[in-house]
């Protein structure tokens, strides 16, 4: 014979399992009354329109998928820089446009009758350049200094062609290396 305890067991277990078929009856009764109330609502899809092809005449026009056309347009545009570039073009280069950044490296500032200058080393030569003055190869202008970093507008092409102008920068260099 079974113990009370074990009975007992049963039982619980017994309406455990009850307890659980009932959860699922519930959910499955509220599933079907909400698909009995949920009516969609489609629109008609309009039928397609005849399309009528146009014939294209040539004639005396220009054909405009020409890839002869694309390489004239091309090269004007190569050939003629925008105002910017041809601004940096046109005046003469300052000893240091000679020089990437990268090799370049900011070891100090210092300010003479209120102008900020900065020390850079290059070449194990040291110079001193001011806002306004041009770094680097990519046609770089010093636009602000402080006393831990050089900002510089470079002018450079992206890869469409295109000339933009990106920031740059030189930090101090910590030690003096």
């Amino acid at each position: 014979m079974m113990s009370r305890v074990q009975l007992g067991m049963m039982l619980g277990m017994v309406a455990a399992l009850a307890g659980c078929t009932s959860e699922h009856e519930e959910l499955q009764a509220w599933m079907a009354q909400e698909r009995a109330q949920t009516h969609p609502s489609v629109q008609p899809i309009s039928p397609p329109q005849k399309f009528n092809p146009q014939r294209y005449e040539v004639g005396e026009t220009v054909e405009p998928f020409s890839a002869q056309k694309l390489i004239v347009v091309l090269k004007q545009d190569r050939s003629q820089p925008n105002s910017a570039v041809a601004a940096e073009l046109n005046r003469r280069k300052e000893p240091l446009e000679a020089f990437p950044l990268d090799s370049m490296s900011m070891v100090g500032s210092v300010a003479r009758k209120g102008v900020q200058y900065a020390l850079l080393k290059v070449d194990n030569l040291l110079y001193q350049v001011k806002v306004g003055d041009y770094l680097g190869q990519n046609f770089g202008r010093i636009m602000k200094l402080t006393e831990t970093e050089i900002e510089l507008r470079e002018i450079v092409q992206d890869a469409s062609g295109e000339w933009i102008e990106r920031p740059a920068a030189l930090q101090l260099q910590e030690g003096g290396h």
